[in-house]
């Protein structure tokens, strides 16, 4: 007996020793993580990523757009940028058909540029968290300090994403549920629904709001005739799966706060986006946000590193991807 209550101890010695010595993947993270073997990494990323926004805009929310989507499934891992043969993947995943190619291929770019300078070094999952950053300054948004030393993902499955990315049309309290399963409050929910200020939406994701079971009224939420009317010459009932238009009808190439005073207009596009107005818990910071733009760029990046820290990789549960559509077993 006291043979067994003495292996017992050290069994539990051991275990906490052993949960003492293994830092969370958070806390591994620094804006110094490359500073010895990868010091240029950030401007090599740049100086790709601004290449291809010189090439079309649709790289800014395209590239956002998609370190959002990796983050909010699995972690910040750049499982997201996985290609399968056979079609299984997250970016397979329906609510993942959406995202544009210009996202993918700056990730793509800045990736081969860094491999260049420092090949194995550097994770996919870092080069998207770079990109992300760098797209929102390149459109007059705000640029932050971003955390690095995350590890890329080793899985990838089509089947992780339902349930787990925001929809157009979810209420706020659902939304609410959602980011804060990642750690992000209220507020961090309503600054980074700003990023649909440099957005776009193909017409299927509202289609169901403008025309209500399909009798031809829009939503009352549109509360101008005038935009209803706007979209639904963008958006007739047959339009093509392809056809998108501006998540901000103002500024649509200015990373502003225009979103927010649109929403007190009427203007939001998604029913989701319109509700953070209307809603008891989240009208107070899009108020805030829509009044002071300084406070609306300083949310909007404390958001940003918190959302970057969710699910991270380290040890055995990553790796650092040589092409990162691909893992490298």
């Amino acid at each position: 007996m006291e043979r067994r209550r003495r292996s017992a101890c050290l069994l539990a010695v051991a275990v906490v020793a052993a949960i003492a010595v293994v830092p969370s993947a958070a806390a591994k993270l620094s804006p110094g993580y490359y500073r010895t073997t990868c010091p240029r990494v950030e401007s090599i990323v740049r100086s790709a990523v601004a290449r291809k926004v010189r090439e079309t805009f649709v790289t800014v929310p395209a590239t956002l757009r998609l370190f959002f989507h990796d983050c909010f499934v699995q972690g910040c891992d750049a499982s997201v940028m996985i290609a399968s043969g056979s079609n299984d993947a997250e970016k397979d995943a329906p609510d993942n058909e959406s995202l544009a190619g210009d996202g993918f291929d700056t990730v793509v770019r800045a990736k081969a540029a860094v491999e260049k300078a420092c090949p194995g070094v550097v994770s996919c999952a870092d080069v998207l968290a770079l990109a992300a950053r760098d797209v929102v300054s390149m459109s007059s948004g705000p640029r932050w300090t971003v955390e690095l030393g995350r590890l890329d993902g080793l899985v990838s499955k089509a089947g992780d994403v339902a349930g787990r990315l925001p929809g157009p049309d979810m209420p706020p309290d659902a939304l609410a549920a959602m980011f804060a399963d990642n750690n992000l409050t209220v507020r961090d929910m309503v600054a980074l629904s700003g990023a649909h200020t440099v957005g776009f939406s193909h017409c299927a994701r509202f289609a169901g709001r403008l025309y209500r079971s399909g009798s031809g009224g829009a939503d009352p939420s549109y509360y101008r005739a005038s935009y209803a009317r706007q979209l639904k010459a963008a958006c007739p009932q047959d339009v093509g799966p392809t056809i998108a238009v501006d998540m901000d009808p103002v500024t649509p190439t200015v990373f502003d706060n225009a979103y927010y005073a649109n929403l007190a207009r009427g203007l939001g596009l998604f029913a989701s986006d319109q509700a953070l107005h209307d809603g008891a818990a989240s009208r107070p910071a899009v108020e805030g946000f829509a009044r002071n733009q300084t406070l609306f760029f300083e949310a909007f990046k404390e958001a940003m590193v918190k959302l970057g820290r969710v699910g991270v990789k380290s040890g055995r549960s990553g790796e650092i991807r040589r092409d990162c559509t691909a893992f490298n077993r």
